[in-house]
């Protein structure tokens, strides 16, 4: 339960977060009434007759929107049942199953507030989530149950943990352990909505952590919402006949709203993959379901191209395939569209906005940018100072539209730094515009390194590392030496035909110094036949980092 503390934080922090205020929310027509729930994104599909259409397909069979709204009021009603009080967070910790949507619109409908956590999270982050929200109740699939222990939970509000898909693991003696599958069915598969208003909590998101504890990051009650009405619409142009399928996790923004969100909002179909999206499993299902829709990432496209099947893998069903979270190299650009005639359509935005607000178009398009604003956002680009910079000048890029989240749990100091004035989102990453309207990431603020005297943006060298034939994948960081030199550090995954040498390193050292400005050049380089990646699927830079030193 919030803290009074909490509370006018909270409160003070969402004074100005109204839709239909701002340009960006004028600019796509947004409007939405005062008194809103946004499990509405999924039971409007009832009211527009789609009960019986197929909502969610999975390999281990297919949910209707009807089954999925009943199973969403089950879960609801449940939780209800538990005592909790509006507000009151709900931990979930889940697979890419029909159950995902089915408790997080349940909890959302009930009033509650569905916190989306990492698979790949470890017991200490697990305690964590679990101190920082108060959440007295944790929904999870079995496989994670055993990270709920007596250690785990001590000093925590939790008293109820319910397991799915799977059975209960053995009882902690301080906690109710539930099968939520055998339990949630005896509850009634109808709900009203709880009369939240659109500018309430509806859920919770949790940043990767790369900078230090993980930040809870709140959305409301009409963000999703918006972004259908932007993205969705404007960028995807998605309709009821479409099937999306999104590699990236439910429990990461991006896939969040290409699995849930934009599918749900017009009563199109999702396809949902349980396990890890390996290349294989990804081509069974797109030939077994047709999607219309594919979201993946750069790590996954340059996956797919170097699995054995991909010469005779079937695409034909898709019509648009999106890029996100990382820099799509021109090298998986130019295969991808050899191999499928499909461009990649890439775009920019993060977990703070909901989703992109920064994409290319099929229309409208240059392959290395990450596109244009997309309608609903308003963008600027500031000196570190604030002060405007002009265009085609480097500068710190600033977002504003009404899926902002408005604050940082419990973090005002976090808050006051990224979440600023008149709704204005302060975002760290550094853009160049061109005359064009076209932005081009260029790094992070907080990722320059200083070497021999020289400042240099690792990003810029992995590009140019992969566009050598000889390179598949890389990730370039800044190491400290020893004697507290900076150095930068290579890690490279080569392509079939090419083996390590000492030969080839100076090679691709030749290859930046020809490309770019000598001094950038990698003075390490690392031969690897994979890189560690995080859950949602990028290069896990903080493991990398905490590699030994090797030359």
């Amino acid at each position: 339960m919030m803290t009074d503390r909490n509370d006018l934080v909270f409160a003070d922090t969402i004074v100005d977060h109204v839709p239909g205020n701002a340009p960006g929310a004028r600019e796509i027509g947004f409007e939405i009434a005062e008194h809103y729930n946004a499990s509405e994104i999924l039971f409007a599909n009832l009211v527009a007759g789609r009960a019986d259409k197929v909502a969610i397909f999975t390999a281990t069979g297919n949910t209707s929107y009807g089954e999925l709204c009943a199973k969403a009021a089950k879960c609801g009603n449940a939780l209800k049942s538990l005592g909790l009080v509006a507000g009151d967070r709900v931990l979930l910790l889940l697979n890419d199953t029909a159950s995902y949507p089915a408790v997080f619109f349940g909890a959302v409908r009930a009033g509650f507030v569905p916190m989306l956590i990492n698979t790949l999270s470890p017991k200490d982050l697990i305690g964590f989530y679990l101190h920082d929200s108060a959440a007295p109740v944790a929904v999870v699939d079995a496989e994670y149950a055993a990270l709920f222990d007596r250690e785990t939970i001590a000093g925590t509000r939790l008293r109820t943990l319910i397991i799915l898909n799977g059975d209960a693991a053995r009882e902690p003696s301080s906690i109710k352990v539930l099968d939520g599958d055998r339990w949630f069915a005896q509850f009634p598969a109808e709900l009203e909505a709880a009369p939240t208003r659109r500018d309430d909590m509806a859920f919770w998101m949790y940043s990767s952590g790369s900078t230090g504890r993980p930040k809870g990051i709140v959305h409301l009650q009409h963000d999703m919402a918006y972004t259908a009405d932007s993205f969705g619409q404007y960028i995807l142009g998605i309709t009821e006949s479409d099937i999306c399928f999104s590699v990236p996790k439910i429990f990461f923004a991006y896939g969040f709203g290409n699995s849930i969100t934009f599918p749900f909002s017009v009563g199109a179909s999702t396809v949902l993959l349980a396990g890890r999206p390996e290349p294989g499993a990804v081509l069974d299902l797109i030939e077994r379901f047709k999607p219309t829709l594919f979201f993946g990432l750069p790590t996954l496209y340059n996956a797919m191209l170097h699995h054995p099947r991909i010469e005779t893998a079937d695409l034909s069903s898709v019509r648009l395939c999106l890029s996100a979270a990382e820099v799509l190299s021109q090298d998986i650009f130019n295969e991808w569209r050899r191999r499928f005639g499909l461009e990649i359509v890439e775009g920019l935005g993060s977990t703070e906005v909901l989703h992109i607000y920064l994409s290319n178009t099929r229309e409208q398009k240059k392959t290395g940018t990450a596109g244009k604003r997309v309608p609903g956002y308003e963008i600027r680009l500031t000196t570190p100072e604030g002060a405007p910079v002009a265009q085609g000048e480097e500068g710190v890029m600033w977002v504003r539209g009404h899926s902002n989240a408005p604050c940082y749990w419990n973090r005002p100091d976090k808050t006051a730094q990224t979440m600023r004035e008149a709704g204005w989102i302060w975002t760290g990453d550094r853009l160049v515009e061109d005359a064009d309207g076209f932005f081009t990431f260029v790094g992070r603020v907080d990722d320059l390194i200083k070497v021999s005297g020289q400042w240099i943006y690792p990003v810029e060298i992995e590009l140019c590392l992969s566009d050598h034939p000889a390179v598949r994948e890389c990730a370039v960081l800044g190491l400290e030496l020893p004697d507290r030199r900076m150095t930068t550090k290579a890690f490279v995954i080569l392509r079939d035909g090419h083996a390590a040498s000492e030969t080839l390193t100076r090679e691709l050292q030749d290859h930046v110094k020809s490309k770019l400005l000598p001094y950038k050049y990698p003075r390490l380089i690392e031969y690897r036949s994979d890189l560690p990646k995080t859950g949602t699927g990028k290069i896990d830079r903080q493991k990398l980092r905490s590699a030994p030193l090797v030359a």
